[in-house]
């Protein structure tokens, strides 16, 4: 006999949220959704906030339940005072987040996000005093998508307060884009601001929400910064907040960064990020790429310092 697996996280939530009058149900794992009184249904991806209640242990899972159950009851019952609006919300509240292919899960289809990278998304949401939701492709009316996704990189870039700071990790020169918001993955896409020559392009990886990584490929020698970029990328991912990916991707500017900033925001386009990945073993003083891109880039790498 097979008996179903008790989710204790899902159902301290649910609890959470009836005791605040919210009925709410958890038709996937991973997605919630919220019915006001007058039918209007509210769905949220609660990925992020399964890994952290996860990560936190049982102890801790009540009382994460009944912040984001008071944080819910907030927006809602104001959402619920008003009357439906529907349709696309102010440009200037539209943001762009990361996220991986996994986090979105069944919602992909239903809201605003296109590839980034190999395992990457990046997603359209309307930032709101109290929390941040998904835009959803049934309130995109007759928007162009592309200028969607323009105003959101622009304010993402241009009003969130960012900053850039490059230290030396063991030799290895390591630029932090980072900001107290999780809209940076967006500097992504004006690399160049930050990046006087890169003829190899850099190694960039987005662990968190907060900050970009990132190692100019030069003189260094490239295993030195692969072996840096990739333990920092873990480190980050691992001790982070609603943390996004471990991967270590090669920029390699190109047609994107050719074009002008408002061009290339409002084109559809994407920076051309490869995913790569290299092996150690110090014992046996070998070194293996785990990609096709890795290969390709240690070869142009190793070519030009003969």
């Amino acid at each position: 006999m097979t008996f179903p697996v008790y989710d204790l996280v899902g159902e301290t939530l649910l609890r959470a949220l009836a005791e605040r009058g919210l009925q709410a149900t958890l038709p996937e794992r991973t997605t919630l959704e919220i019915v006001l009184p007058d039918d209007r249904c509210f769905t949220q991806d609660i990925t992020e906030w399964r890994r952290d209640a996860d990560r936190d242990g049982p102890a801790a899972v009540a009382k994460l339940a009944a912040e984001f159950a008071d944080q819910a009851a907030t927006v809602l019952g104001r959402y619920a005072a008003q009357p439906p609006a529907g349709g696309m919300p102010p440009a200037e509240n539209l943001r762009l987040r990361i996220y991986t292919d996994d986090a979105l899960g069944d919602m992909r289809d239903g809201v605003v996000t296109r590839p980034l990278a190999p395992g990457l998304l990046e997603t359209v949401v309307v930032d709101h005093p109290d929390m941040m939701v998904v835009l959803s492709r049934a309130d995109l009316d007759d928007a162009d998508e592309n200028q969607v996704f323009a105003a959101a990189l622009s304010n993402s870039i241009g009003t969130e307060a960012h900053y850039a700071q490059t230290d030396d990790v063991q030799g290895v020169p390591v630029t932090h884009i980072g900001g107290t918001h999780r809209y940076v993955g967006a500097h992504v896409h004006v690399l160049r601001r930050h990046v006087d020559q890169a003829p190899y392009g850099a190694l960039v990886s987005f662990p968190v929400p907060e900050y970009v990584v990132m190692h100019v490929i030069g003189d260094v020698h490239l295993f030195s910064a692969m072996e840096i970029m990739q333990a920092l990328s873990r480190h980050q991912f691992e001790a982070g907040e609603k943390a996004i990916s471990p991967q270590v991707y090669w920029w390699r500017p190109g047609p994107y960064e050719q074009l002008s900033e408002e061009e290339a925001l409002a084109g559809g386009g994407v920076p051309d990020l490869r995913p790569v990945a290299l092996e150690f073993d110090h014992e046996e003083k070998s070194v293996t790429a785990l990609t096709t891109a890795t290969g390709e880039l240690v070869e142009l790498w190793m070519r030009d310092q003969a």
